[in-house]
């Protein structure tokens, strides 16, 4: 899968709403339908990537705790009767690798996702909520090919909120269906490698807006100023893809396998930093947590819980850091 030739990385916006380079959000993001403690508002911030959903008080204020993978974006014209007319286009040349058709087969509704190639590495784009779409799984794209008409396809839209759901994404695992099916038995994986837990998003927005003022950033650069929020060990495996799919991240080369991997990730949990490790590791576990004032598990998902030395990973935290090196 993928293509030989390498390609620059350039990106174009997907529809013809550029609010996001004049600094208008209001105009550039879909709001979100908020009901905090009986007060409903309708956010414009909530469209942004990031965790900008679900406000809960804390005593050290009001933190949000759940993550945005993407950034929605509002439609710039519609029919007489409501309907978004906005077409969608691939941000960057490469290639079909999955539409889904079915609106209740996934949150993101009618999706497609592109596979692109930037100095000999694979990133994903993913275009969600499309009213319809134009293009079939390995069909080669160029860049501002429209893929769909941007629509309000998922759970919980409706014809106002119709938005295009963007992201751009790293790949965990090419054995995700396998840990999936382990795990999951319950619900079906119906969307394969490129289901949106095997996906994991980078802040779109903002490298749209760095892109602007350093055309030639690269992905690995734009990513290597990111602080790291947590650590965590993982056991030496053969079926450790990440460090393959982006062997940036891999901080030093060693002619002997580690005893284990440590892997850096961010503020949202995007792993930015690998590092070999002579520390054993018989299964997942944390090893660093920024100090923090308040219980880890409001702001990574459910993946840590507790503060300070009795930071750890929840048993969901262990599930998905195995998926890393699934089916070791």
């Amino acid at each position: 899968m993928g293509f030989s030739q390498p390609a620059p990385l350039n990106l174009a916006l997907p529809t013809d709403n550029d609010a996001i380079y004049r600094g208008d959000g209001p105009e550039f993001y879909q709001y979100i339908e908020r009901d905090y403690k009986g007060v409903k508002s309708t956010p414009w911030e909530g469209g942004q990537y990031g965790f900008v959903r679900n406000p809960t008080e804390t005593p050290s204020g009001i933190i949000y705790t759940r993550f945005h993978e993407g950034i929605d974006i509002r439609p710039l014209e519609r029919d007489a009767r409501g309907e978004p007319l906005d077409p969608v286009r691939a941000i960057a040349a490469g290639q079909v690798v999955h539409t889904n058709l079915v609106p209740g087969a996934s949150n993101y509704g009618k999706y497609v996702v592109v596979e692109h190639r930037w100095e000999g590495c694979n990133y994903y784009s993913l275009y969600g909520h499309l009213s319809s779409i134009q293009v079939q799984v390995g069909q080669r794209v160029e860049q501002r090919d429209q893929l769909g008409v941007l629509g309000h396809t998922g759970d919980g839209l409706n014809q106002t909120r119709a938005h295009l759901h963007l992201e751009l994404n790293l790949m965990l695992s090419r054995r995700f269906e396998s840990w999936y099916d382990h795990f999951s038995k319950s619900d079906p994986n119906r969307q394969g490698l490129y289901n949106g837990i095997n996906l994991i998003g980078l802040d779109i927005a903002r490298l749209y807006l760095e892109l602007r003022n350093r055309p030639s950033l690269t992905i690995p650069e734009f990513l290597a100023g990111e602080e790291t929020f947590y650590r965590v060990l993982l056991p030496a495996s053969k079926n450790f893809d990440l460090a393959r799919f982006y062997p940036w991240m891999v901080t030093r080369k060693t002619d002997d396998p580690p005893a284990s991997w440590e892997i850096s990730f961010n503020r949202v949990g995007v792993p930015v930093k690998i590092s070999p490790s002579e520390r054993p590791a018989g299964e997942p576990r944390l090893s660093y947590l920024k100090p923090i004032g308040i219980n880890a598990s409001e702001f990574t998902r459910g993946q840590i819980a507790g503060r300070g030395e009795g930071a750890h990973l929840t048993k969901k935290g262990k599930q998905f850091m195995r998926m890393l090196t699934y089916p070791d």
